[in-house]
């Protein structure tokens, strides 16, 4: 038998393709990264961390995805957006999204980033509020009508009390400069994570109550959507894998990851945004793509309850599992 010399033609193929390559046929090139608009929900913060993580540590790059991260100069409209064609992806809330499809927006959460409400009733701590029921003859500071009072509404009604024993006073996006300077006594719409370390460093320490522990079914703060014939689109599943990749990362490297986070935005590189950060981290979904369908029917029935909607919707119609990536 005819022996054989593999070696000599490793070398005969290794001169062939040189051959073709200084004859004018080059290497293939590295396929361009998939362009991908994700349009926030307010300013970057804690919040956003797994986005911001994906793409500093390179995770939506390794997708082949290339991520703008933009935020809004008006935070109602990224989901409009949206739904118009004019970006790919908007970050905004489960409520909001209830809202959103039956006013008829085209839109479907397919992800989610924080899986928890992060909304609560805050006071001082040291004032005389030491129950919800003790808001009677207060007044409450609030930012958006609709789902807001709806939730203070609840509050009160569990404990015994109505929205005519307080009086509501339209703050706009000022919660905490109206709780501290005395012009109200609590404020409904303020964020556990973030409105109680900014008053733990003004030596005014506040008192939580959160609205899941106050009649609202539980729901998720922060979700992904998507127009509803844009979800077969092949990099959603991609996105949703990479940001698995940074929670994960998040959760097994927080010192990493909040170097990175700090890295690319300095000005939120101080010890209070770390310490939100910290508390936000039990919050973020470990699994993004997940999708409980019970959770989201339940506060759809609950806002059709409440006659925030005109009735209430099977989960298919606000939510969806993306495909599994072939």
């Amino acid at each position: 038998m005819k022996r054989r010399f593999p070696g000599r033609c490793l070398l005969a193929t290794i001169l062939s393709i040189a051959a073709l390559v200084a004859g004018g046929f080059a290497a293939p090139q590295a396929q361009a990264a998939d362009k991908l608009v994700v349009l926030l929900d307010w300013y970057v913060n804690p919040d956003h961390a797994p986005l911001i993580i994906a793409r500093e540590k390179g995770f939506f790059a390794d997708a082949g995805l290339d991520v703008e991260l933009i935020a809004p100069s008006d935070p109602n409209d990224p989901p409009k957006l949206v739904a118009a064609g004019k970006a790919d992806v908007a970050v905004t809330y489960q409520p909001q999204l209830v809202l959103q499809v039956d006013q008829g927006l085209p839109l479907k959460r397919f992800a989610t980033l924080v899986a928890t409400p992060l909304n609560c009733l805050v006071t001082l701590e040291e004032g005389p509020i030491h129950s919800v029921a003790d808001l009677k003859g207060k007044k409450i500071g609030y930012s958006i009508a609709g789902f807001e009072d709806t939730l203070l509404s609840v509050m009160l009604r569990k404990n015994g009390l109505g929205l005519n024993d307080v009086t509501l006073v339209n703050v706009n996006f000022s919660l905490l400069p109206a709780l501290l300077s005395g012009q109200v006594d609590a404020v409904i719409g303020a964020y556990r994570n973030v409105e109680l370390v900014q008053m733990a460093a003004e030596k005014k320490p506040g008192r939580a109550f959160p609205v899941e522990e106050e009649g609202i079914p539980l729901y998720d703060e922060l979700i992904l959507v998507a127009r509803n014939d844009h979800l077969d689109d092949a990099r959603l599943p991609r996105f949703v894998a990479a940001l698995e990749r940074a929670t994960a990362f998040l959760h097994n490297h927080p010192d990493e990851a909040w170097a990175a986070f700090a890295k690319a935005y300095p000005d939120l590189g101080d010890a209070q945004n770390r310490q939100i950060l910290n508390l936000t981290l039990a919050r973020f979904a470990q699994s993004p793509g997940a999708l409980d369908p019970v959770r989201y029917a339940r506060l759809s029935r609950f806002m059709a309850g409440e006659k925030l909607i005109k009735t209430g919707r099977p989960a298919t119609d606000y939510a969806v599992t993306l495909k599994e990536i072939p």
